[in-house]
């Protein structure tokens, strides 16, 4: 499903549809609905980039126990731990 923002909706935040994509991107992010790959495919744009506008908001990645566990299991697996 694609959701239409209408015109007046877009120039009253006085951002662009880019500015406004991503501000709605990170609020989604942030509540867990979409993760970081996904805003970044969706807004066209990498990880590093995704990243550092989280860090101008003073956000922090979606990264808990679960995820680094996760990590140190694929790098033993790959022999890099």
């Amino acid at each position: 499903m694609d959701v239409l923002i209408p015109k007046d909706i877009v120039a009253a935040t006085k951002m662009s549809p880019a500015e406004l994509a991503l501000e709605i991107a990170i609020m989604l992010y942030k509540q867990e609905k979409i993760s970081s790959g996904r805003a970044c495919q969706w807004l066209g744009m990498n990880l590093i980039e995704f990243r550092r506008e989280l860090g101008k908001r003073g956000l922090t990645i979606n990264y808990d126990v679960e995820d680094f566990e996760s990590d140190l299991k694929t790098l033993r697996e790959l022999g890099r731990l």
